[in-house]
């Protein structure tokens, strides 16, 4: 007997809301028995990394590592404009670039995209202390930290814990690139075979378009796994990272994921030597 596919997702609003058909057998895969894991991304990053998945929510910059060994699929990404994590200080904190050197500045973990954005992107080399997503804004608010870069839900929540914006990570890219950004995407393993990882994206792509048909119908999965519980925050979540690029990363997508690994490499932080391929 063959095992189970072993996939994992985020417990973020955008990937609960595309995987709940699948999760929840609404949309089914005659055969292909698949097995979920549900985590923080950059667990999902670290297992994927050590070939402990097959198909996983992977942070681009961990895909940028692991090119020669995955596909990237056509669909579930996170990509677009306007959806960059956000450099947040904690109270009494300057406000400006560049961030003082001696500054404390946590990050949602090393294979992140948004670790590898302050590497790209702020004017100078800076020390990250990698910690889990959600502790970030509570550390702040603590004054535990100086500065952090917030993801997830912290986007739409950070205003309530007395917080200053410095800059929106995003944007920045966004003014230096042209293009969208490339936060995340689904990656599957190489060794599955083509005819399998296809099927698995067929899969994948009936269980979004289902969620999209019936979007009321996955809010309880969706706050079952969630960080915060406000359906408005969940919503705006899902509204914010479920596009046109989700459905389809089309030439914006193709184009976004070039110009991500281009800025890498020209900051002498390209970590692989091999080209994402997407399926």
């Amino acid at each position: 007997m063959t095992r189970p596919v072993r996939v994992g997702i985020s417990t973020c609003p955008n990937d609960t809301f595309a995987f709940h058909a699948l999760l929840t057998g609404a949309v089914v895969t005659p055969g292909l028995e698949l097995e979920f894991v549900l985590a923080d991304v950059e667990e999902l990053n670290q297992r994927m990394l050590r070939g402990e998945l097959e198909l996983a929510k992977t942070s681009v910059h961990a895909m940028l590592a692991m090119a020669a060994r995955v596909w990237v699929l056509p669909s579930g990404a996170a990509l677009g404009f306007g959806v960059g994590p956000l450099l947040l200080s904690a109270p009494g904190r300057p406000t400006e670039l560049p961030l003082p050197g001696e500054a404390r500045v946590l990050a949602p973990g090393r294979w992140t995209t948004a670790s590898l954005l302050m590497q790209l992107l702020h004017p100078t080399p800076l020390r990250l202390e990698q910690t889990v997503f959600s502790a970030i804004l509570p550390r702040l608010s603590a004054g535990s930290a100086d500065y952090g870069v917030c993801i997830h839900e912290a986007r739409f929540t950070w205003r309530e814990h007395g917080l200053g914006h410095v800059a929106d990570m995003g944007q920045l890219f966004e003014r230096r690139t042209g293009a969208a950004l490339p936060l995340g995407g689904l990656s599957v393993k190489r060794t599955l075979g083509r005819t399998r990882a296809q099927e698995l994206a067929r899969a994948v792509r009936s269980s979004l378009e289902w969620a999209l048909a019936h979007r009321e119908e996955c809010l309880p999965t969706m706050r079952a796994h969630a960080q915060e519980h406000s359906d408005t925050v969940l919503w705006a979540h899902v509204d914010q990272y479920v596009n046109e690029w989700t459905l389809e990363l089309g030439s914006v997508g193709h184009a976004a994921l070039r110009a991500l690994a281009d800025l890498a490499q020209a900051r002498g932080l390209f970590v692989g030597e091999d080209a994402l391929e997407v399926l």
